[in-house]
């Protein structure tokens, strides 16, 4: 369990890397923006990750307790409250993209760029607060495996070949790799919807 632990977390973080490099190639406001964008959401989605955690923590003594209905139903319940949350938090930032920006840049190349991630990232927060709920249930139940095999679909296999795919062919530009991550972070929700909907992890032994 915990190499996979490992692993979803170096999957999912090594693929920002990947994000950043291919921004870079658009200059270096692209990649301020980019950068200044993302950390206002990863400080924005803080409590988010608060509520994912303790649909893990539900899930495990539901089982442990021998009630994967009443697991079920809390991650669900746990998952309306994360969409409500981060998806007020997206209405915010789609409307205040540029004074928000602003806080940590003036530079009119930059301001921009950073205002336009931000707003298009906000796009997916409601698929991406069902969507850690989902895995996080995942990893509370004991199976770890499954939120690792989502993690490298949606990241390494979907969202960087788009990633490039929009910015260069496409010629979106950075723009592109702003729309991949929605698109990205939506496919994981839904994937990790249809799993956890299933109900194998029920059968984990707690």
């Amino acid at each position: 369990m915990s190499v996979t632990g490992v692993l979803q977390f170096a999957i999912a973080h090594t693929s920002w890397i990947g994000l950043v490099r291919i921004v870079s190639m658009f200059g270096a406001a692209a990649l301020a923006g980019y950068t200044i964008a993302i950390r206002i959401v990863i400080f924005a989605i803080l409590p988010a990750w608060g509520l994912s955690n303790a649909a893990a923590t539900l899930v495990g003594q539901n089982l442990g307790a021998r009630q994967p209905e009443r697991a079920e139903q809390s991650v669900w319940r746990t998952g309306i409250y994360n969409m409500l949350f981060l998806g007020s938090v997206g209405v915010l930032f789609i409307f205040f993209a540029e004074p928000l920006i602003r806080l940590f840049s003036h530079d009119p190349a930059v301001v921009p760029l950073g205002a336009a991630c931000l707003r298009i990232v906000s796009y997916g927060n409601i698929g991406y607060a069902y969507g850690m709920v989902m895995l996080q249930a995942f990893n509370g139940a004991g199976d770890t495996v499954t939120p690792t095999y989502v993690y490298l679909f949606g990241f390494w296999l979907l969202e960087i070949p788009l990633a490039y795919w929009l910015a260069i062919p496409v010629h979106l530009r950075s723009n592109g790799v702003f729309v991949a991550i929605v698109i990205a972070e939506t496919a994981i929700a839904g994937a990790s919807a249809v799993l956890f909907k299933r109900g194998r992890w029920k059968r984990q032994q707690i």
